[in-house]
This record gives C-alpha cells, structure tokens and sequence, in this order.
C-alpha cells in the first residue's frame, strides 16, 4: 500500500502511520448532564486499547471526541504530541467503524470500500488505477476479494462488517476507532471476528481505540483496558493485571460474576446469620464484603473448620470445558446466585441434582472494607 502522511516523527509501516494519542483533562457535558470528567489518558504508538463499561459510562462520547465527531468542553487531545483539539473530524485521518456497518446498499462491495478516497478532493484524489490497486489490495487483506462485486444485501454480518473495516482503512488513517464492531453479530462470528482483527492489528501496528460493553471481548482483544464508569476511568491496566488485581469494587462486579458474602467482622471471622469464614488473619472489627470468584470456591458436601456457607444447587449447565452451577445461599443472603464450575468429572462422580444441598468452601477471597480502597486478599489452604 502507498505510504501515508505522517505527523511529527511518527513511524509509518505498510502506509499507515504510528500514532500515540494523549487525553488530557477532557470534559464534556451535554446541557445538565456531564457525560466525562477529567479523563487523562497516554495510549502509545500501535497499542490497541479497550474502552470496556456500562452503557452511559462514557466511553462511545470518549471516542467520539478523539474522532473530533464531539468536542470537548475543556481538555486537550494530542497525536503523536500534536495538539488537534481544534481539528476538524477530516483533518484528523482518522478511521471509524461503526456497530452496523453504515455500508451504501446501492453500492458494490469494491465501491464502498472506494468512497472515501473517490470522493476526496481533486488535488487529494489517487488516480484511478491507484483506487482501483488500493481496493484489491484490501479486499485481499480482509479475505473479501471474491464479492468486489457484490452488494451489502448479499452479505453476512461478519462480511459487512469486514467491508466497512477495510472502507476505513483505505484512507490510512492514523488511528482506528471502533464503536461496538461486533455488537451486532452472534456470538460465533462474534469470536471469529476478534481473532481475524487482533491478528490484522498485529500485522500492520496502527494504533486503535475500540468501545465495547463485553468483558470477554476486551479482556480477548486489549493490549490495555480502560474500565469507565459514570464518566470517569475506575482502571487502565493489561487484561491479566486488570483481572488479577482489581482497584474497586466496580471493576470486580464488571470483570466477570463475582461470589459475595456481605457480612460483619468480629473476633477474626465474617459473618452473616447462618455463613461465616474465618479469615486467616486478624481484621479490624465492622462492615465488610467478602469477593470470591467462581474458581476460587470448591464445592463440598459437608463444610469445613474455616468456613460454613450452605447452598443449594438451582441451576447446572454442562455446556463447555466444565459443569456451571448456580446456587441459592440456604439461611443467609446474597446480591446474586453464585456460581462455581466443577469439572466432568466430579460432576459425573457427584451427579448433583436441582434442590441438593452443598457447601462452599473458599480458596481465595477479596476483602473489601468502607475503610479501605483496595480490597485486601487472604488465602486458605
């Protein structure tokens, strides 16, 4: 492909241009509402970062301002250390892919991948035969070259959105934003889809920004993650860091299903009526919640010395590499069901039943305290 523009002393790799990103301070409120609050964020050249929270988190306007699709009230946006806070959306090369393709239905395949450069300004404009090269050589890299002359209604969804990546990367812009790319496909294709632009990513470097709301999907994709929360980030970190270590109670209940017992603390257990751990060192008296993830909970027939938390068995799903229980707190109460995976084989050797009675026993909990910002964590065994 031919080589892009730079900006600064950007590096560029198979025409497109390395491009770090630099949030600084950025607000934004849309009348009463403040939908951003003081966000500063330093993504660097080719990372591929993942704006993962709620809906109304934030992160589609966060993207949207680094496009120059909104500005911000206050706060500044850097490339590569310059400062485009005042570009227009067209100064700033940027390619966007949206959650449903956006395609032109009375174009073919190889048009619509063409639009942006054919529409450019004459002085701008490839020549024709460049056009013509640039979109073979994009339908080939996304593997499309075969429907060049197709329209988007002969299409699946996993195609369209493939199209609308390669329309997007035939202007080489100097980032790639993407706004929920896969919301709007089955999970299979979904999967594959990841995988094929992970892999694109890793071939040509550029540097992307992507939103979605699926945990698995940032955690899968991300070289970092971005957890948003009512405006703010609650957390960057790479995803096995993010996972491990957790800074809040919000990043925990978003990463995944978490096990809770909400209980008091006195003479080095928790407790709530019936449940109750003992933890296995001392802790200051009062309030706490106890976190603990479906893998590391056992599942017994009869409690153990350290912790007695009754269940019962209300749900079982055999789909995948293990047997996935839901169970209902017998004599206490939870947020939630919990649930705990158990492999085949002790499910075939227990063979559990709707309405049988268990215990749980912990192998690693996550204390959290009114007192405290950062959960504390304790292992038994």
């Amino acid at each position: 492909m031919a080589s892009g523009s730079s900006a600064g002393d950007a590096g560029a790799t198979d025409g497109f241009t390395l491009m770090s990103i630099t949030l600084e301070n950025i607000d934004k409120s849309f009348g009463s509402f403040r939908a951003l609050r003081d966000i500063s964020l330093e993504i660097p050249d080719g990372e591929l970062v993942g704006l993962l929270g709620p809906s109304g988190s934030g992160k589609t306007t966060l993207l949207r301002i680094i496009a120059g699709l909104e500005s911000a009230n206050a706060g500044r946006i850097l490339f590569h250390g310059q400062d485009v806070t005042r570009l227009h959306v067209r100064e700033r090369k940027v390619g966007f892919v949206f959650q449903h393709y956006a395609l032109f239905r009375h174009m073919t395949v190889a048009d619509n991948v063409a639009f942006g450069l054919d529409v450019l300004p004459r002085r701008q404009r490839p020549s024709a035969a460049e056009i013509r090269k640039r979109v073979g050589e994009l339908l080939e890299m996304v593997q499309l070259s075969h429907l060049a002359g197709r329209y988007p209604s002969q299409l699946s969804g996993g195609q369209k959105q493939r199209i609308a990546l390669a329309r997007a990367l035939a202007m080489q812009p100097q980032i790639l934003l993407l706004d929920e790319p896969f919301g709007a496909l089955d999970a299979k294709v979904r999967k594959d889809l990841r995988r094929w632009l992970r892999n694109l990513h890793d071939e040509l470097n550029f540097t992307s920004v992507f939103v979605t709301h699926d945990q698995e999907e940032a955690l899968e994709l991300s070289d970092r993650v971005v957890v948003m929360s009512a405006g703010q980030i609650e957390q960057v970190d790479r995803p096995q860091a993010l996972y491990a270590r957790p800074v809040s109670q919000f990043v925990f209940d978003f990463l995944g299903h978490v096990n809770v017992l909400a209980g008091e603390i006195a003479d080095q257990r928790i407790a709530q009526r019936d449940a109750w751990i003992r933890l296995p060192e001392a802790v200051p008296s009062g309030a706490a919640q106890l976190y603990l993830r479906p893998h590391e909970v056992r599942l017994q027939l009869h409690p153990v010395d350290h912790a007695y938390l009754p269940l019962q068995v209300e749900s079982i799903s055999l789909v995948g590499a293990e047997v996935r229980l839901e169970l209902r707190p017998c004599g206490w109460d939870a947020p939630q069901l919990w649930e705990v995976g158990i492999t085949h084989a002790e499910y075939n050797g227990w063979q559990p039943q709707r309405g049988d009675r268990c215990f749980a026993v912990p192998d690693v909990g996550h204390l959290f305290r009114p007192d405290c910002a950062s959960p504390g964590t304790f292992y038994w065994g």
